[in-house]
This record gives structure tokens, C-alpha cells and sequence, in this order.
């Protein structure tokens, strides 16, 4: 395991955000969505590529709110330009489940 400072940890941005629109990504070299995540007034609506085909329907992802990088630089993937990492936990080394919020909170809240 690496350590890292207080300060690299804080450098990273973990938002909440809600997914307002979830599409098939046909282009994707593995399994994957395209995820439209609105993290609030400040950061905006962002998009983003993520491979959580196996666990999760197109219908079941929107209104859902998940956590995200939202201070990476943008990286192309395919044809999309993702502008945020919503992130998860591995399950049985492939399947991937969100990682959410247990309860509803605003949209842009950061994690402290």
C-alpha cells in the first residue's frame, strides 16, 4: 500500500452527482455507458465512460447519485471525451458496483 499526504488527498475532488442521462456506448472497446452526471451550479453537467454494464440497467442509473473525480483533466475514450471518474468498487474481479451516497445530498456536496 502506498501512502500518500493530506494534501495530495485533498487535491482530489470526490463529488456527488446525479445522473441525468445514461446511453449504450456501442464504441467502447469493453462493456460500457455514457453516463451524464450534474455534480450542481459549480461544476456543471459532466460526462463520463463507465464500465458498469454487468450490475446496472440503462433505466436504473438515472436519478441515481454517485461519487466522482471531477479535477482530472478530460481523457478520450473512443469518441467520447470524459470529463469526470465515477467511481466504484471491484465485485467478484470484474462486475463493478457504485460508489453512492446512503442518503440524498446536493448535488456538487464534496467529500470531507
Amino acid at each position: 500500500m502506498t501512502t500518500i499526504t493530506w494534501d495530495q488527498f485533498s487535491a482530489v475532488e470526490l463529488r456527488v452527482g446525479t445522473i441525468i442521462e445514461a446511453h449504450p456506448f456501442p464504441e467502447a472497446r469493453n462493456p460500457a455507458y455514457i453516463l451524464h452526471v450534474d455534480f450542481g451550479a459549480e461544476v456543471g453537467v459532466r460526462k463520463s465512460s463507465a464500465q458498469i454494464t454487468d450490475l446496472y440497467t440503462l433505466d436504473e442509473l438515472v436519478g441515481k447519485q454517485v461519487v466522482a473525480v471531477t479535477n482530472f483533466p478530460a481523457k478520450q475514450i473512443g469518441p467520447l471525451m470524459s470529463e469526470c471518474l465515477v467511481t466504484g468498487f471491484y465485485q467478484d474481479g470484474k462486475a463493478v458496483v457504485l460508489a453512492v451516497p446512503d442518503k440524498p445530498v446536493p448535488n456538487g456536496a464534496r467529500l470531507v
